[in-house]
Formats: structure tokens, C-alpha cells, sequence
């Protein structure tokens, strides 16, 4: 359910996540580029210019869908037969399910292909996931299902083109224009570039281990906790909900272990 309406059972979390290379344990986007656009070399290059603010996630994502060319439904039945669930993800959501924490998926990858694999992977439950994302839309006198025949919608005018941060901030301001109603925690789960514009939005951000999120909020000094699978991020959240961590002290835990682990690759160098 959209803001307001997963309010209405006051939750104690709300959980928004990315979904490639988050949810899943590889970014469809990216196999999409690398098995039929224009290869792993030049996608790692735009990550790399993102990151570095040579250019735009939203123009380097564009040149990567671009570079496809396949008719759309074939690429949904290629994805559903070559992505794979994180193993730990559906236990983490059939808990938030009996718990009342929403779900809510925000991607810059392309809703109908997260629809599809959610419900192929997770089950027709899937369905109640809200999904805020980018759309596909017919190219100019073709249809998807033609070679060549299908772009990108973005879902905004921003630098990303899906702006992540804004769906999280009305959450925030709901509550700082209510200091007397309960505010439930906000936890973010990522892993990239398409990541950076939600990593100071939560309450706690939730960096996938080795990935470019990471070095990120290494640079720009973000409080993070790194985790590998939805495992550990479920330990974590069943923790913060029955108060036996506060998210303070789980961002500390967070910014030792990631410190530790700098020293480590140092030291095997």
C-alpha cells in the first residue's frame, strides 16, 4: 500500500528495500546488459563514472537498456530462468508478513520484470509487495514484443530517474509534522549506485557486503551495517522490533566490523 495508507496499521517497521542485487543475488538489469546489450566492460564503466559523478545514474542506466534489444517478454522469461532469490529473503518476508511490517520495494530497475520475478520466486504473495519503480513503455511505432521495440519510463525527472528518496521522505515528514503519533523505524536495504540517493533517508541503512554502496558510505561518512544475506538482515530486524538492539547500537557494530575488515584487506595486500 502507497503512503498513507501503510500507516493505517501503525506499524513498528517499515522496510524499504532495492531489489537487484539486494533481493535477488544478481541484478537483472545488469544481466540483461551483459548476456544481451552491450557487455560487463562498458556497464562496470558507467557504474564506475556514477560513482564518480561523471555522469548521471539515470543517462548510464538509459545506455545500458538501450544496448537491448530483445523483445521484452523474452526478456522477462530469460530473467525468470537465470535469477535467483537471495535463499534467506522469503523467510524474511513471510516473518514481516505476521508481523505487520511493510514491504516496500524501491527500485530503479523496471516494475513489470520485479513483479514477475517476485511472484516467480516468492510466490502469488508477492503480490501485496508495493513496488515504486520505473515503468516500460512501447518505443515510437513498435510494440514490446518486437525486436528492438520497448524503453524505458522513468518514474521521475531527477538525476536517477527513479529519485528513491523521495517515497521515503513523506514518511518522515508525516511524523515530524505529528511528534505526539508513534513513528515507526524506517530501515533501508541496498546495495549500488542506483542506492544513493535512499542511503541517508532511514533510520538505518542496511549496505550490501563488497558492493558499491559500501564504498560509498565509507566516503561520504553514512552510518551503515553491512550485511550478506537477508539472513542476517532478519536477526537484525527481529531484533530492533522486540527491543534488544537499538539502531544505534547495531550502526556502530556496523562502522567496527566494516573498519575491520579495510584493516584486513590492507594487511593481505
Amino acid at each position: 500500500m502507497p503512503y498513507p495508507q501503510t500507516l493505517e496499521e501503525n506499524p513498528q517497521i517499515i522496510f524499504f528495500t532495492d531489489f537487484d542485487g539486494t533481493i535477488t543475488l544478481k541484478d537483472s538489469n545488469d544481466w540483461l546488459t551483459d548476456n544481451l546489450g552491450f557487455g560487463e566492460k562498458l556497464r562496470r564503466q558507467g557504474n564506475v563514472d556514477t560513482l564518480n559523478d561523471k555522469i548521471t545514474f539515470r543517462d548510464s542506466f538509459w545506455e545500458m537498456m538501450e544496448s537491448v534489444k530483445t523483445p521484452f517478454p523474452d526478456c522477462i522469461r530469460l530473467l525468470c530462468e537465470n535469477i535467483s532469490l537471495d535463499p534467506y529473503f522469503k523467510d524474511f518476508y513471510q516473518w514481516s508478513r505476521l508481523n505487520k511490517v511493510p514491504v516496500i520495494v524501491l527500485s530503479s530497475g523496471m516494475t513489470p520484470i520485479i513483479r514477475s520475478l517476485l511472484v516467480h520466486l516468492v510466490g502469488p504473495e508477492a503480490n501485496d509487495i508495493e513496488i515504486v519503480s520505473n515503468e516500460v513503455e512501447d518505443k515510437p511505432g513498435k510494440t514490446k514484443d518486437q525486436e528492438d521495440g520497448w524503453q524505458l519510463k522513468f518514474h521521475d525527472d531527477s538525476g536517477f530517474g527513479h529519485d528513491k528518496s523521495l517515497t521515503i521522505r513523506p514518511y518522515a515528514k508525516h511524523f515530524a509534522a505529528r511528534p505526539n503519533e508513534p513513528r515507526p523505524t524506517m530501515l533501508y536495504a541496498g546495495d549500488g549506485v542506483s542506492d544513493l540517493s535512499a542511503a541517508r533517508e532511514t533510520d538505518l541503512l542496511f549496505a550490501k557486503k563488497g558492493r558499491d554502496l559500501v564504498t560509498y558510505c565509507e566516503r561520504e561518512g553514512i552510518p551503515f551495517t553491512v550485511f550478506e544475506d537477508w539472513q542476517s538482515i532478519l536477526a537484525t530486524t527481529k531484533d530492533i522490533l522486540e527491543g534488544g538492539k537499538s539502531i544505534k547500537s547495531v550502526a556502530m557494530e556496523g562502522a567496527e566490523k566494516a573498519q575491520e575488515e579495510r584493516q584486513n584487506i590492507k594487511t593481505t595486500k
